[in-house]
């Protein structure tokens, strides 16, 4: 049986190539095509579609809106295909109930591999999509240290705080009134 697709793009040339690449697997079928968000919720949920390669940027709905619809009210599972890397269109679509994030400039093997990782229930991201939300991770880290430092006295009493003692307890363990 082979895993049911939906490609929704803006750009024609894309879709349609898509298409062709991967209709030539006997492992997928393209069983629908959208050319904008509102498309692809409305095919996701007309039909059975396994797995909706989706594009961020489209006119009338974007991927990312469109997506929080297709996962809201569909079985469908969704796998950003996009040129843009933006840090808010990652998070956002990560958020939202994305099972993947890859840009265009993969192989067609990759991309293949990447819809197979999808209908497993596995996440699948690019490595450059990777390292961003990491160092991402690491800059709010650095950020939230630098905002945050707290005197070794805070520390302990935040400590003692987090182990349930009381307010009496922890003036009788500090040595305060």
């Amino acid at each position: 049986m082979s895993v049911k697709i939906l490609i929704a793009d803006d750009d024609e040339l894309i879709r349609e190539s898509l298409k062709i690449i991967l209709n030539m697997d006997e492992k997928f079928t393209v069983v629908a095509t959208a050319s904008n968000g509102l498309e692809a919720v409305k095919a996701c949920l007309k039909g059975d579609i396994d797995v909706a390669l989706l594009d961020v940027r489209m006119p009338v709905m974007n991927g990312v809106e469109a997506l929080k619809e297709i996962v809201s009210k569909c079985s469908t599972k969704t796998l950003i295909l996009t040129t843009f890397d933006e840090d808010e269109y990652i998070k956002d679509a990560l958020k939202y109930g994305a099972m993947g994030y890859l840009l265009k400039n993969n192989s067609p093997e990759k991309i293949k591999n990447a819809i197979y990782t999808v209908i497993n229930g596995n996440i699948v991201l690019q490595d450059t999509i990777i390292n961003k939300i990491i160092s991402h991770d690491k800059e709010n880290q650095a950020n939230f240290t630098e905002n945050n430092k707290f005197t070794g006295r805070e520390r302990e009493i935040i400590k003692l705080i987090s182990e349930g003692l009381s307010n009496k307890e922890i003036a009788l363990n500090l040595y305060i009134s």
